[in-house]
């Protein structure tokens, strides 16, 4: 491809060298680039790409997308200087790879909690209804069945259209995918072409990067504020930030609520921790998730299904045969009567959700409730003593252990939870850095009827530790300490 016509939507301030090059590859990661590779020059938040130029030419890149313009340049290679390639690498990127987003029915799905359970069930349902389906996701990304291990919630814009060029080729119809507040921002999914959007609920997270409430809050409104005239826009009106993200989107706009009318309604008839039995839209539907939150996690896919021209009866057939996501309040029985339960919960208001779900099926049966949790290293240290406090709250005992405390002091990261509490409340609390000898801990406390929450880490398969990634899966610690397979 010519690289005239990669810059066919994007206004470069000055151009240095011929745009008539072959362009036959597109890269951000100068370690990726080959001969014939168009290098995009990123200032990021850790490494600026413009110090990477000359080992990019070095590699055989022949032109080069970038901010500054450098003092020397090579004859031999095409320089294009934007305001920002933050802003126009997924535009280059989409060019590049056919404009996939046009091709699928790509549905996006942003907010705090709830998005990977979302996408991954809407991933499953449209499966399950016989299309072929693509998946980006926090666990997992996937080309139909085949598995593509993920980084980040939402790869850069490079990845981004190549993993949906390859759902297209593969014949994929549908997309689910997650939208995290740090892709919106920096416009990794700039150039694509939602279909629809969804926003679950907003609650304080990242707030090391985006600094300020308001900030984070208006990241995730710039995704709906970008949806075409022709996409839908779902949002949880049980959220007092749900009809703020879509004010100014030009979208058809749908709500989903438990509690108020809304487009898409649901309550609770029965909880156990198998499963609920539940009423959406006047109609009696049994489902395999405990929790309120699951509840509008559920509503969100329905609603998503009714505007993708699914009817009530297919959507509620599928719902009733959908499972719980790996690592979202996943149970594991123990042969003594008690049960542990894995969660992603790694905010102060997912740790709430999952606890009252936990209260909910418990329902004054007199089980107790005994909590594990940490918080991570290196991310917003404000949320740290929040998390100890809903911990201390809703639950009869506390366990504060490590999580991922990347470079940091893991005892240094439970003090500042520690600060979060009164004397009354640390009576609750033990302290036990060693994440394992914890959770041992907890299981030697329980009794029949009581309930081991286990939060922060879920799907995980790893703890990072002094920056270095270690094997470690809250599931496979679990069932060795219970003694089954």
């Amino acid at each position: 491809m010519k690289l005239s016509e990669l810059l066919k939507n994007i206004n470069p301030t000055t151009i240095k060298g011929s745009t008539e090059v072959e362009i036959t590859g597109v890269n951000i990661d100068s370690r990726k680039i080959a001969n014939g590779h168009l290098f995009i020059a990123m200032k990021g938040t850790q490494v600026d790409g413009h110090q990477f130029i000359g080992k990019a030419i070095e590699l055989g890149a022949v032109a080069v997308l970038l901010e500054d313009m450098p003092d020397t340049l090579n004859e031999n290679v095409t320089y294009v200087q934007v305001e920002s390639t933050e802003k126009t690498a997924g535009e280059v990127a989409t060019l590049f790879y056919g404009d996939p987003s046009h091709k699928l029915k790509l549905v996006g799905v942003t907010g705090t909690n709830g998005k990977t359970t979302i996408a991954t069930l809407l991933y499953n349902m449209f499966r399950e209804f016989g299309y072929k389906v693509g998946l980006l996701s926090t666990v997992c990304n996937y080309i139909d069945d085949k598995a593509i291990p993920a980084d980040h919630t939402t790869p850069d814009p490079i990845e981004l259209n190549r993993l949906l060029a390859d759902m297209v080729a593969a014949g994929c119809e549908y997309a689910f995918m997650e939208c995290s507040s740090h892709a919106i921002h920096q416009h990794r999914i700039g150039g694509l072409d939602f279909t629809g959007a969804i926003f679950t609920n907003l609650t304080r997270d990242h707030l090391d990067y985006h600094k300020t409430f308001e900030n984070y809050r208006n990241a995730k409104k710039m995704f709906f504020d970008g949806l075409s005239k022709h996409a839908f826009a779902i949002t949880n009106a049980d959220d007092k930030n749900g009809m703020i993200m879509v004010q100014n989107t030009k979208a058809t706009i749908k709500t989903y609520s438990t509690k108020r009318m809304a487009d898409f309604r649901a309550k609770i008839l029965e909880c156990h921790f198998e499963g609920m039995y539940l009423e959406i839209d006047g109609k009696e539907v049994g489902v395999q998730f405990i929790g309120k939150f699951n509840v509008s996690n559920l509503l969100a896919v329905y609603g998503a299904a009714k505007m993708l021209g699914k009817s009530t009866d297919e959507i509620l057939l599928a719902l009733s045969t959908l499972k719980s996501v790996n690592g979202r309040l996943e149970p594991i029985q123990s042969p003594e009567g008690f049960t542990a339960i894995v969660d992603y919960a790694h905010t102060p208001d997912a740790l709430e959700n999952v606890l009252a779900a936990i209260h909910d099926v418990l329902d004054n049966k007199g089980g107790h409730i005994i909590t594990v949790c940490g918080a991570g290293g290196h991310r917003d240290k404000g949320k740290r003593p929040l998390m100890a406090q809903e911990a201390v709250k809703q639950s009869d005992t506390v366990i504060l252990t490590s999580d991922n405390p990347r470079d940091e002091d893991p005892q240094a990261i439970i003090n500042d939870m520690m600060a979060g509490l009164d004397a009354t409340q640390r009576k609750k609390v033990l302290n036990i850095v060693d994440r394992k000898e914890a959770i041992r801990t907890a299981s030697m406390m329980a009794k029949k009827g009581d309930v081991i929450l286990v939060a922060g880490k879920g799907h995980e398969t790893y703890q990072e530790i002094n920056g270095v990634k270690h094997h470690f899966d809250d599931h496979e610690v679990i069932r060795e300490i219970f003694g089954i397979k």
